[in-house]
Order: C-alpha cells, then sequence, then structure tokens
C-alpha cells in the first residue's frame, strides 16, 4: 500500500506512475484520497479539541462542589453531557474517514521504478538479457505431454479423476525428477545464504492481504468458507509474513528465506489460452527466494536474487531469457519486475519460469514492518521475492530440450546426484 506521505509529497510523480500503469482516473484518484486525509486530519484536530475541554470542564466541577456553588457545577455537568456527545460524534467521523481512506488507498497499485519501461501490455516487455546457450535437434521434438506419456512420467488423466483439470499426477521417475529439482533449488539457496522455513499452505486474511493477494480482484486463490482460510498461491505469502507488526534492528538487515511448498491458483480467466500439459495448473511446486532488505540497498538485492535465479537456468543448461516487465504488466505489489523465461524446444516457445519483483515499502506499509536505526528512528523496509524456481515449466523445458533420437531423455547432470539416474528410457 502506498504511504499517504508519498502521495503529498510527490504527488505529481506518483500520478504519472499511476497513469503509466493504465490508471485512467489517477488524478482524481489521488486528489480524492489528499481530501479524505484533510478530512481526517480536521476531524481529529476537533476531536482532540473537544477531548481538551473535556478534561478541563470535568477538572472544574470537583472544583466548584468543593466552592458550594452547586448550581455552576450542574451546569458543569450539563456542559460536559453536550461535549460528550460531540467527541462521540467526531469519533465516528474520524473512524468512517479512515476507513474510507483504507479503502481508497489499497485500491492503487505501486509506483514502478523509473526504470521500469512505459508499456500497456507483456508486448512492451523488454528483453534485458539473452543466454548464449541453444539447443538443436536433427529430428523434431516432442512436446513435453508426449514424453510424459511415452515414458510414463506424468498422467493427467488420473489428476482429472482425482480432482479435475490442471491437477496432475506425478509418476515414477516423473516424481523423482521433481524431488530432485526441489532439493537442488533449496540447496543452492541455502547455499546463497537463505534460511530455509517450511510454512502452513494455507493463511489468514490478515496474511493474504500484507503481502497484497487480498482483496483477491483476479479470483486466482483458493478459499475455505468454513474456516476463513485461503490457499496460498506462493510461499511468498506465509514467509513474508512471518515479519507482519515487526521493528527490527537495522543490524539484522538484510534478512533471507528460501521455502518450498505447492502453490495453489484458480487461474480464473485462463480459458482459452495454451493450457495444454504443464503450461498452467492449479496445482504446482515452486522453491521461493524472499528477502527483507533496508530501502538503500533492495535495488542491489533485486539484481543478485535474479543472478541467483539466472545461475540456476546455466546450470540446468536450459535457453533462457531476462525479461523487465513494462508498467503496463507488472504485477499490482510491484515496483519491478523481471521475468525469466526458458525456451521450450518440443512447444518453440519461451515459458516464464521465475518473477523476482522489488515491492520497496508497498507489502512493508501493509505489514507493518519497520526497522529501527541507530538513532532510534522507525523507517518502514523493503521486501523482495523471486521464484528459484517454479517447476511445472522448468520440468516441460528440461524433457523437450534433453529429449534424444532414441527417445530417451538425458539428466543434466548437476541433478543427477538428486534423482540417481542419468536417463529416462
Amino acid at each position: 500500500m502506498l504511504e499517504i506521505q508519498r502521495l503529498r509529497n510527490e504527488k505529481d510523480l506518483v500520478i504519472q506512475g499511476l497513469k503509466s500503469r493504465n490508471i485512467g482516473n489517477a488524478s482524481a484518484a489521488v486528489e480524492g484520497i489528499l481530501e479524505l486525509d484533510d478530512r481526517r486530519k480536521e476531524a481529529i484536530t476537533r476531536l482532540e479539541a473537544l477531548q481538551r475541554d473535556m478534561n478541563q470542564v470535568s477538572k472544574s466541577i470537583g472544583q466548584l462542589m468543593k466552592n458550594g456553588k452547586k448550581e455552576e457545577a450542574e451546569q458543569a455537568k450539563s456542559q460536559t453531557q453536550e461535549i460528550r456527545g460531540q467527541i462521540k460524534s467526531y469519533e465516528k467521523d474520524v473512524q468512517d474517514t479512515e476507513q474510507s481512506l483504507h479503502e481508497e488507498l489499497i485500491k492503487l497499485p505501486n509506483i514502478p521504478h523509473n526504470s521500469v519501461p512505459v508499456g500497456m501490455s507483456e508486448r512492451d516487455n523488454v528483453v534485458a538479457k539473452e543466454s548464449d546457450h541453444t539447443v538443436t535437434f536433427d529430428f523434431k521434438p516432442l512436446p513435453h505431454w508426449d514424453l510424459a506419456t511415452k515414458h510414463n512420467l506424468i498422467s493427467w488423466e488420473l489428476g482429472v479423476k482425482l480432482t479435475g483439470s490442471g491437477f496432475p499426477v506425478y509418476i515414477g521417475k516423473g516424481a523423482q525428477l521433481q524431488r530432485a529439482l526441489i532439493s537442488y533449488f533449496l540447496t543452492e539457496a541455502t547455499r546463497a545464504g537463505y534460511v530455509e522455513i517450511q510454512p502452513p499452505l494455507v493463511v489468514n486474511e490478515a496474511s493474504g492481504y500484507a503481502t497484497g493477494q487480498l482483496p483477491d480482484k483476479e479470483g486466482q486463490m483458493y478459499y475455505i468458507g468454513k474456516d476463513d482460510l485461503y490457499l496460498i498461491p506462493t510461499a511468498e505469502v506465509p514467509i513474508t509474513n512471518l515479519y507482519r507488526n515487526q521493528i527490527l534492528a537495522e543490524a539484522d538487515l538484510p534478512i533471507k528465506h528460501c521455502g518450498y511448498t505447492p502453490c495453489f491458483r484458480r487461474e480464473a480467466g485462463s480459458y482459452g489460452k495454451d493450457v495444454k500439459g504443464l503450461n498452467r495448473l492449479h496445482q504446482f511446486d515452486k522453491v521461493e527466494i524472499v528477502q527483507v532488505t533496508h530501502p538503500a540497498r533492495s535495488y542491489d538485492t533485486l539484481e543478485a536474487m535474479t543472478q541467483h535465479v539466472a545461475g540456476l537456468l546455466e546450470a540446468l543448461a536450459l535457453p533462457y531469457r531476462q525479461l523487465i516487465l513494462c508498467t503496463g504488466d507488472a504485477t499490482f505489489t510491484s515496483a519491478k519486475t523481471y521475468d525469466m523465461e526458458v525456451f521450450s524446444a518440443g512447444q518453440e516457445r519461451w515459458l516464464e519460469v521465475s518473477s523476482i519483483s522489488n515491492f520497496e515499502t508497498f507489502q512493508a506499509n501493509r505489514l507493518k514492518l519497520r526497522y529501527r536505526d541507530e538513532k532510534k528512528k522507525r523507517h518502514i523496509c523493503h521486501t523482495l521475492n523471486g521464484s528459484a524456481l517454479a517447476l511445472p515449466r522448468i520440468l516441460a523445458a528440461l524433457l523437450e530440450n534433453n529429449q534424444q533420437a532414441d527417445g530417451s531423455i538425458l539428466i543434466p547432470e548437476v541433478l543427477q546426484p538428486y534423482t540417481g539416474f542419468k536417463s529416462i528410457a
């Protein structure tokens, strides 16, 4: 959530940033919020004045009674009743105005960093880097769904039988390959200094709100109505919320966590897109990296996290490219996002496998996550997270890019200690 002081101090920049994110009524929205904040401040000022008046009159009653001035004391008592009614009215005004202000603030997305390219949609994203690695075949490579069926690695039919579409069942070496990828990604994250967390797979409303998943504008979260809980769409939600309502010491920063979880997404509105095979699932596995940092270092941190993800893709020998998402394609909470895509030889297309984002203070403001500097002054932290990595499309690309003319599939060398086998035949 944007800080109200930022809207005041950087009003023109905020409006410009919102317009770049295709918010058509940006000026009116910001001006309306500032007017609400003025009303709130005015009501608070009046309320505090009434409370002072109440204290003064209340103190005078005892003195008047002591001096035998009963009539004046009774008048003072009547005055306190009148002031009490005014206080109650202004308390409600403050409460209502603060609620309205909050409801308007949470509608505003984050402001893009000045290095983010301006654009309307994914067509305007910019390729920042592309790896040198390529794959070539002297035969026509198969898509991963054919390879998975051929080698009995994944069953989509059993998933439909058990649950529905978008919930595949991994079998034999397919399941082992999933487990190997998870172990490899967690090991590499730990080596990079991330402390592993195993969080719950369901969160309460406060957690979903704090990281920006709620209110759920796109209907992507699975909701458990009886218990008022949500299945997590990513480990980012529970891991970042570990620090909700906390004041950290500046020396504690940065905080680095990683975690593996299944992720659950309804993928509302995705019908009609290319959803075949592992390309788009309702349940999938992912290793997430999360950092809480000092604001002055968060963009260096973003680059370092992106390099970590790139290192994993290079070790897996997957052709990849790094995109900077434009203002019109970035997520609601992000100030700057890099997407990592791998080339899928069997489908002849790029597949997104990671998003690495700096949220600046947007999440931390909702989280009420701050740090205290040496002078005991409090500041809002910056939060970042990234997929390192999401498994479905990584698995798809590994199967497609490593298939051989004889039908076998080679396992990347870095995964072999985790799989216990070198190929799938």
